[in-house]
């Protein structure tokens, strides 16, 4: 196992970030790579620098699964139970922070989807990708139109027979460039941490402009997205039905694509999307409700996550079991009636660790380290 968590479990093709990594980077390490929007193996690269540089990698204990944690209020201090090669470990500490992300490690979220065991061929969750799947040649379909989906459909469509995105219906997608020039000339301009600095605040006031903007002008933001769309594909295409979603940009999140590679997929028809209802899986593909059927070697369910606050781990407070879900959470970070505790959670309408940053600095000061 390595340092990493999401950029160590995610394994599918095309695997990158979803936003500006002069933003998801951490603030004390600057980002120096020249792709602004980078592939998991160069944030990995990074997430293991940025232990060893700091001597962190020192304090971590791989191969471990934490079970439960346990508040004693007259020992005033948690006792956490883990796994370790088969062996229950456990550790004492008088504060509890929390890092273990917001979804089940253990199994991603698959709808159930009548007709998959007819299927001939293979069906994939991106979160536990197999390594020796190939799929050259081959006929995909991915099911869904977040994040994963379209970052999976330009990556396999580059050696498959054809990919078809399936989705029940659309999502907002805004192409950028996957290197920000801006920041590549100051990096040749001034030290590296100064560069960075500038970089990233730019990137925040761009971010929470046309985050206010688009919320101020909805349906005038909307029009532009789909008409940023639209000069993509042509006006032959179909739009409407592909590519425009019934609520208002960032009622729920953006999808970001790096230099418009979806939509060059799809002018090149080595890619389509299609939009309709599934109504069953059959030997060969997908049948969808309105008779219109999608032939598939390899069936990719890019349907989400299984959410689970602070993984699976059981809580006592005393001997009591306690539910974190049943608690006031107190920005994003401590819950009521839950003592010594903390969480990291990050932000939903820009980059997750900017929030996630604020929550450190906050708890650090708060504990005097």
């Amino acid at each position: 196992p390595e340092i990493g968590g999401t950029w160590d479990l995610f394994r599918y093709p095309g695997i990158r970030s979803d936003s500006d990594m002069h933003t998801l980077g951490f603030s004390f390490r600057p980002w120096v790579n020249e792709k602004s929007i980078a592939d998991g193996a160069t944030i990995l690269d990074y997430l293991n620098d940025t232990a060893r540089e700091y001597g962190i990698d020192r304090h971590i204990r791989l191969s471990h699964r934490v079970i439960a944690a346990h508040w004693s209020t007259p020992d005033a201090a948690w006792t956490v139970e883990a796994e370790h090669e088969g062996k229950r470990v456990r550790f004492t500490c008088n504060f509890l922070f929390m890092c273990s992300g917001y979804y089940n490690y253990a199994a991603g979220y698959t709808p159930d989807f009548a007709g998959t065991d007819s299927f001939s061929g293979k069906i994939v969750h991106p979160q536990f990708w197999p390594q020796d799947l190939e799929y050259r040649d081959k006929r995909v379909v991915v099911i869904g139109s977040g994040a994963t989906a379209v970052t999976l459909v330009p990556a396999m469509a580059k050696t498959a027979s054809h990919v078809t995105m399936l989705q029940r219906s659309p999502t907002y997608i805004v192409s950028r460039p996957s290197r920000d020039s801006l920041a590549n000339w100051l990096r040749g301009k001034l030290p590296d941490r100064l560069a960075y600095s500038i970089t990233r605040w730019k990137n925040v006031l761009v971010q929470q402009f046309f985050y206010r903007l688009t919320r101020k002008h909805p349906n005038k933001a909307k029009a532009r997205i789909i008409d940023m769309v639209r000069d993509e594909l042509g006006e032959g295409y179909d739009v409407d039905t592909h590519f425009t979603p019934s609520y208002d940009p960032w009622n729920q999140r953006l999808c970001l694509i790096p230099d418009s590679d979806l939509f060059e997929a799809i002018r090149e028809e080595r890619a389509e999307i299609v939009t309709g209802h599934i109504d069953r899986f059959t030997p060969y593909g997908i049948r969808l409700q309105d008779g219109r059927s999608l032939a598939a070697d390899i069936i990719v369910t890019a349907t989400g996550l299984d959410l689970q606050l602070m993984s699976d781990i059981a809580l006592t407070l005393d001997g009591e079991s306690v539910d974190a879900k049943h608690s006031l959470n107190y920005k994003g970070m401590m819950f009521s009636d839950i003592p010594n505790l903390a969480l990291s959670f990050g932000y939903t309408n820009a980059s997750w660790t900017l929030k996630a940053d604020i929550i450190v600095e906050r708890q650090a000061c708060k504990l005097g380290v």
